[in-house]
């Protein structure tokens, strides 16, 4: 190879880096013009989930009879209020809000609702329409059906509960506590499987529809995955297999009032999610 050969191939490789870095810079040049994507903010999603929960979390508290007078809010303790409120065996016939099925669906929708409209505001409007369909995901899919679900269930085992029940080994005259406690933990065991499999069986089925629903609608190949998030809105069925143990305890209904909480979640993963 010739000495002008070498310094050929040595000026075009120059020349080819320049050509990159000055493409790579223009580009960028373009993105600060204007055409950068806006960057996503999820702490106004989370903040606007938080505020769609807590909307429909004080409707329900509106519709069991709670006063959202701030005069009478702020003049209880807030260990009395609403939302916070656990049983008492000292005021075991307090009054404290309910959150099941229908109430779960309402906190789910006011969600969903304030995630949408956070990811529309906090995201770049390009995203918009997968969060459409995250929506259908997450209420139909992670809620709506689960509920149905594992409601079904929990009416199916009522109805049959005694002939359940009767085929539950215990253990004979158990009059020591550690042989009682075993005992009502045994008692437990076949609503909690029922539930348990109904709960699974409806998101796998609830994903499986909102992703056929969405490729019908949007005429795109959905395959959304299940996550482990999908599970959140769920807590209150840990509730419920408390409450089997003792009709209602500190314990059952301390659980039952992360579900707001829980709650969020939904409009969290609608508003920042992006295809």
């Amino acid at each position: 190879m010739t000495v002008n050969q070498i310094l050929n191939i040595n000026t075009e490789s120059k020349y080819n880096n320049f050509n990159t870095s000055f493409t790579s810079k223009r580009g960028r040049q373009n993105d600060y013009n204007g055409k950068k994507e806006q960057p996503l903010n999820k702490t106004g999603v989370l903040l606007s989930s938080v505020a769609g929960v807590g909307v429909m979390s004080a409707a329900i508290a509106k519709k069991q009879g709670f006063s959202l007078n701030p005069k009478v809010i702020f003049s209880q303790s807030p260990k009395d209020w609403a939302m916070l409120k656990i049983f008492s065996k000292k005021q075991p016939n307090a009054k404290l809000m309910e959150i099941e099925g229908p109430q779960i669906l309402m906190l789910a929708t006011g969600s969903a609702a304030g995630g949408l409209a956070g990811g529309a505001v906090f995201d770049d409007k390009k995203h918009f329409k997968s969060k459409l369909r995250e929506t259908v995901n997450q209420l139909l899919g992670n809620v709506l059906v689960p509920v149905i679900c594992v409601g079904g269930v929990s009416l199916l085992y009522k109805k049959y509960q005694k002939q359940i029940l009767s085929k539950v080994p215990q253990i004979a005259n158990a009059t020591a506590k550690p042989a009682k406690i075993f005992n009502k933990f045994l008692k437990v065991i076949p609503s909690a499987s029922m539930t348990a499999a109904a709960l699974v069986a409806g998101i796998i089925g609830g994903n499986k529809l909102s992703n056929f629903i969405n490729e019908k609608v949007y005429h795109k190949h959905v395959d959304r995955k299940i996550k482990k998030t999908d599970f959140a809105p769920h807590v209150d069925d840990l509730s419920m297999a408390v409450t089997l143990m003792a009709k209602k305890s500190p314990l059952s209904t301390a659980i039952t009032r992360t579900v707001p909480a829980f709650l969020c979640v939904p409009g969290y993963q609608i508003g920042t999610h992006r295809d």
